[in-house]
């Protein structure tokens, strides 16, 4: 009964709390604050006008030039990654992953060529632990004909960007220790069919590799649009798809009738990245799509999320179409061409800090727990979720959240050292998932119970 009082007065005071607007706490974890503190707004800016120097970064130009084409561009990223790895204390490999492509009819692919992603992988320190980040950014390009692998394509934004915060992370991450496996990726033939991230994708799902997150950056460097003149430098967007595109058809089913189409993996991560992102990058908002992508569009993250992995794309908020996909010219007084001078290096420096706080984040937590459950054997009012301890990792306890069905993110959090937890709210009312957290308040994913008897 005691047990029971101090429940309604916790859930009474956080209720309180909400609606007479108290003040927000903010935690931060030491360590991550730091590392968000180093990611440089230079340095990001080097890495792009580097990037840009190459030409061209088409996947079906040059690869033996040495200054110029897809060739040299990866093998400089290569270069930046083992510079890195040599101070990482052996913690850090990197590598080229290759496949060779025949020309594909009707494709996008019209010779024999050799595709590559350039991979980094830094080694998680508990050997127990097979859990696995990515991040990644798609290191080609395109003119306004995906099949000119001849004329000039800058890429700043497209995909320079998201390669640059890439190469950032892994500069500063590289230094440090995490318990699970974090992978920072270049990929190659993204304009040609998202082909370097399927070849990822599935050689991961062919290896049993236990990805839990992608964090996919496409074009996330430039705050103004065109047409409508909006200039913002505060908000990113995060896409992520509902109902899984992996599922059964019986899956799907019960997706329904729980009403957890917004509660799939994607979901989930991007939820989960605008919580942590807001957490430690002060002026800006993770803007939640709920899509998977833009119109007319498509993303490497898709390749994860057809092989059943979390996998979410954060582009900026605001697209200007003409710095995307043209060739490099003036017109009606207009400059086309994806330049390094229209990008915003102070928005690229916070969507890259966003990016290496959550990969921070989900890489020092313990793994999710596991067999969670909700009480369904009976009709009531209270709702009993029960779980059981996590694989890996070294808990402080749990949170539990709570969120109305209507709301796209987590209300309240409740922390607990036990393994069940009894609330005070209707199942049929609100959604709940449980999170496991260590001493430093790193959070994993939360899961969704499932119904249980």
């Amino acid at each position: 009964m005691k047990q029971l009082l101090r429940l309604f007065f916790f859930a009474g005071a956080l209720l309180f709390a909400v609606h007479s607007h108290a003040q927000t706490i903010v935690q931060r974890d030491a360590e991550i604050e730091k590392m968000v503190k180093e990611v440089s707004a230079d340095s990001l800016k080097a890495y792009i006008y580097k990037l840009v120097s190459f030409g061209t970064r088409n996947t079906l130009s040059t690869q033996t030039d040495p200054n110029r084409g897809i060739g040299a561009a990866r093998n400089w990223v290569l270069q930046k990654f083992n510079e890195f790895a040599r101070k990482s204390n052996g913690r850090l490999t990197a590598f080229i992953d290759t496949t060779t492509l025949q020309p594909i009819q009707g494709g996008r692919v019209d010779s024999t060529i050799l595709l590559g992603n350039v991979m980094a992988i830094l080694k998680g320190t508990d050997t127990a632990d097979k859990r696995i980040f990515v991040i990644s950014g798609h290191l080609d390009n395109m003119r306004t004909s995906v099949m000119d692998r001849i004329g000039d394509a800058p890429g700043a934004n497209d995909d320079g960007s998201g390669t640059a915060a890439v190469i950032e992370c892994a500069r500063i991450m590289s230094q440090r220790n995490f318990p699970a496996t974090i992978i920072f990726v270049a990929v190659s033939g993204e304009e040609q069919g998202l082909l370097g991230a399927k070849f990822m994708a599935t050689k991961a799902k062919k290896e049993g590799w236990n990805i839990e997150a992608v964090l996919n950056n496409d074009i996330m460097g430039s705050n103004n649009t065109s047409e409508t003149n909006i200039i913002d430098n505060t908000r990113i967007r995060v896409f992520s798809e509902g109902i899984p595109a992996f599922e059964t058809e019986k899956n799907i089913r019960n997706i329904r009738q729980l009403g957890l189409e917004n509660d799939g993996k994607a979901r989930q991560l991007a939820r989960y990245t605008k919580e942590i992102g807001e957490r430690y990058v002060d002026n800006l908002e993770v803007v939640m799509i709920y899509r998977n992508d833009r119109f007319l569009r498509g993303g490497d993250h898709t390749s994860f999320i057809e092989q059943g992995y979390a996998a979410v794309r954060f582009t900026e908020m605001n697209e200007n179409y003409y710095h995307q996909h043209q060739n490099v010219r003036v017109e009606n007084g207009i400059q086309y061409g994806d330049l390094p001078e229209f990008m915003d290096y102070e928005y690229l420096r916070k969507n890259t800090a966003m990016n290496l706080s959550n990969l921070a984040n989900l890489s020092k937590a313990p793994a999710m727990p596991e067999e969670v459950k909700i009480e369904t054997r009976r009709l009531s009012n209270y709702s009993l979720i029960t779980w059981s301890a996590p694989k890996t990792g070294k808990i402080k306890g749990y949170y539990v959240l709570i969120r109305e069905t209507t709301s796209p993110v987590w209300q309240k959090k409740i922390f607990t050292t036990e393994k069940s937890y009894q609330l005070p709210y209707s199942k049929d009312n609100y959604f709940f998932a449980v999170q496991s957290v260590n001493e430093s308040g790193n959070e994993s994913l939360p899961v969704i119970p499932v119904p249980g008897r």
